[in-house]
């Protein structure tokens, strides 16, 4: 498992982190229905920008009761993909899970509950995505060095969000609402379904963070490793807000010419 540091949160003394390809080589013994969502992070870019193989998005997300996500975030995922991906049906199903009972859930952990709570895979047209939203921190989050991951990629079509500490961050501002974290966070993992920075793809050109790969080293873009360059996510959000601007990143002009070469907008 890799483990790459995103952005610093100098305000709050805090680091965000993203996470991609777990150990999840172990499928069920049924997995041809499976297989097509068992692949490596990016590996599905072209099949969730194009219409090449599939034209329909079922995107699953299971949440623990009373940390689903809000409305308004989802709202703005489902404009990101309408923009991005040539997807004129995207789908939204919700369900309440239990809560795991844990004090921190590890990566393998949150593979273990997608195998308990997903309920759809690809199928005909259909790509199927699974969202899961967490009552409990990551397990690798260590308050000493002010470490926290936000959410996390580790398949192809598999991401997990980490509510509860999206929830602690935004109650440290006056400025940023939840949604808006929520919001941020879930759009720059799913960057990286998109393949987002040469992950199972290839740039147009080379702008890739050489510090941290997978990252894009274009000022201001959503994939962007802010850690490297000690800026902070939160007190960025915040300083464009009192400026009147987009409070929320978007991709830069590189991200969106390696979106457009396997089949994006």
């Amino acid at each position: 498992m890799k483990k790459i540091v995103l952005f610093a949160l100098c305000s709050f003394g805090l680091l965000i982190s993203c996470s991609k390809d777990a150990d999840v080589s172990s499928p069920e013994s049924n997995t041809n229905l499976m297989a097509g969502n068992r692949l490596t992070t990016g590996a599905s870019a072209r099949d969730f920008l194009s219409n090449d193989t599939f034209d329909r998005l079922l995107i699953e997300i299971d949440y623990v009761t009373g940390f689903a996500p809000t409305a308004g975030a989802i709202a703005n995922f489902e404009e990101f993909l309408r923009a991005r991906t040539h997807k004129e049906i995207i789908e939204f199903t919700y369900s309440a899970v239990s809560s795991p009972n844990e004090d921190s859930l590890s990566l393998d952990e949150v593979v273990e509950l997608e195998k308990e709570n997903r309920d759809e895979y690809n199928n005909g047209s259909t790509l199927a995505i699974h969202i899961y939203f967490a009552d409990a921190p990551a397990e690798s989050d260590d308050e000493s060095e002010g470490l926290v991951t936000l959410g996390a990629v580790y398949r192809n079509t598999s991401m997990v969000i980490y509510e509860s500490t999206i929830k602690d961050m935004a109650g440290s501002s006056t400025a940023v609402s939840t949604e808006e974290v929520e919001t941020a966070t879930i759009l720059h993992e799913f960057g990286h379904l998109f393949g987002l920075v040469n992950l199972s793809t290839e740039s147009v050109n080379d702008h890739e963070d050489t510090e941290t790969e997978n990252h894009c080293n274009v000022d201001g873009c959503l994939m962007r490793a802010e850690l490297q360059f000690g800026a902070s996510l939160l007190k960025q959000m915040e300083k464009n807000t009192s400026k009147g601007l987009a409070t929320i990143p978007d991709l830069d002009a590189e991200c969106l010419l390696d979106l457009q070469k396997y089949g994006g907008r």
